[in-house]
């Protein structure tokens, strides 16, 4: 028996340094960075906007290629007057206004394709008095995937108008760098 839990314990070891062989990176951790970031953005106490497309960030959350789309999105003219984004939004809570978020979950779904969904969950409206969407969950799906030997965020999936299906991030970012 104890010859078993020495095996065991060494292929634990083995299997924890061997390159390819580690256990799966968590697909949530830049992903709770990001939301965290909005939380405190909203927070009725913030002081300071966090951008969470800030070039230390983009190249340590986000993929290459989203954070290319990103820098080329930003170069449009027809990026915001403050210079901070290419959105004239919050891409997060998907609106300009926000209250602090409630009832926040967030989900890891089962790798796909080399893709990881982590999907969250929010209400962005609560303070909002007379508003008709006050206490309507706003769901965000991040397209998470390894890159570097870390998972980042690929693609951010944003609900669309009533109606019509979710909008990819890196879309709406090749429309604007194309000035569409």
């Amino acid at each position: 028996m104890k010859k078993i839990a020495v095996l065991f314990a060494g292929l634990i070891v083995a299997l924890s340094v061997v390159p390819g062989l580690s256990l799966a990176a968590d697909a949530t951790a830049p992903v709770r960075e990001i939301i965290d970031d909005t939380k405190k953005n909203w927070a009725s106490d913030v002081s300071d906007w966090i951008d969470i497309f800030e070039e230390s960030r983009l190249v340590r959350l986000y993929s290459k290629d989203f954070g290319d789309k990103y820098r080329a999105a930003a170069k449009n003219p027809a990026a915001d007057e403050d210079g901070i984004s290419p959105f004239d939004y919050d891409v997060i809570v998907n609106g300009q206004d926000a209250c602090p978020l409630q009832d926040l979950s967030i989900e890891s779904g089962q790798p796909a394709n080399g893709t990881t969904e982590v999907t969250v969950k929010f209400k962005a409206a609560t303070c909002m008095e007379g508003a008709p969407n006050k206490d309507a969950f706003t769901t965000v799906r991040f397209e998470v995937i390894e890159e570097a030997g870390k998972p980042v965020i690929d693609d951010i999936m944003i609900q669309g108008e009533e109606g019509q299906g979710p909008i990819s991030l890196k879309e709406a970012m090749v429309q604007i760098a194309n000035g569409e």
